[in-house]
Formats: C-alpha cells, structure tokens, sequence
C-alpha cells in the first residue's frame, strides 16, 4: 500500500456537507484504508463572485494504481453531483490527487505532484496537518519549503 494525500473541496449545496460525505465515501474505496483527514479550512475562491471554498486533505492507504485511484475518486465526485462544465467554475465536490507515494506521475488524466499545490495555502496548511514534518514531494521539493513560501494568507481553519 502507499500513502496518497488527497484534495477535498467544495463551494455548492452545503460545502461541508459534501465534504462529510466525501470522507465517508474515501473510507469505502476498495483495497483502501482511510488514514486521516486535516480539518476544513475556508478560503475565497480564486475566481471572482463563486462562493467561498471549504477544503480539507485526507490520507489514504491504497493498493490502486494511480488511474484506478482515479477512477474511483471521479465516481464518488459524481455521485454528489459534481458536474464538468468548467475548469475552474464552482462545484459540489473537486477530489484531487496531490501525492501518491513517492511517485512523479505524468499521465493525459493525472499529474502528481498535483500542479500549482505549491502556491495553494488551502491545500499546502491542511496537508501538512497530516504528512510527517520532513516530507519531500516525489521531485525533491519539500514541504517546508513550500509552506514557508506560501503564507497562511485568507484562510480560515474550521473548529
């Protein structure tokens, strides 16, 4: 098994709602353990007039190969009603792979490290609630370093 760090986010039908049953659905996944989430964290959206994100990260414990993991991911998303019309338009429900193991993954469907995590506070602060202190993404960065480059800027960490 590996350990992948998964992005949770949602700004529609009750964002922490979504994320609830996102976690519970990450706990079903096949050849998977659940193995911690971050708390939520409220943040503006990156575009203008969406309403405000909620995210969080969860790890988990996966025998899956990453287009598997994938494929399971996009289901539960579709199963809450998550719809693809825009890239970057609001959504019931966005899972995203940021790291899986060690591996540098460059797939049509998938790159991980997940890209622009970097300059993400909403996924970098919840993520290092969860990866031990000392992690370093499979192309050498550390987490550290990203953090310290990414202030905690808009955030707001739930109860």
């Amino acid at each position: 098994m590996e350990r992948i760090y998964i992005g949770l986010g949602s700004n529609l039908a009750d964002p922490e709602e979504q994320l609830r049953s996102a976690i519970e659905a990450l706990g079903k996944i096949p050849a998977s353990r659940l193995h911690g989430v971050s708390a939520f964290y409220q943040s503006d959206s990156l575009l203008p007039g969406q309403p405000r994100f909620t995210n969080a990260v969860a790890a988990l414990d996966s025998a899956l190969e990453p287009l598997q993991l994938l494929d399971a991911l996009q289901t539960i998303e579709q199963q809450q009603g998550r719809e693809r019309h825009e890239r970057w338009g609001p959504r019931t429900l966005d899972l995203d792979i940021l790291l899986f193991g060690d591996r540098l993954i460059d797939e049509p469907r998938l790159k991980v490290p997940h890209y622009h995590m970097q300059a993400r506070p909403f996924v970098l602060y919840p993520l290092a609630e969860l990866a031990p202190a000392d992690l370093h993404l499979a192309d050498g960065r550390s987490l550290r370093e990203l953090l310290a480059a990414c202030p905690f800027v808009g955030l707001e960490r739930q109860a």
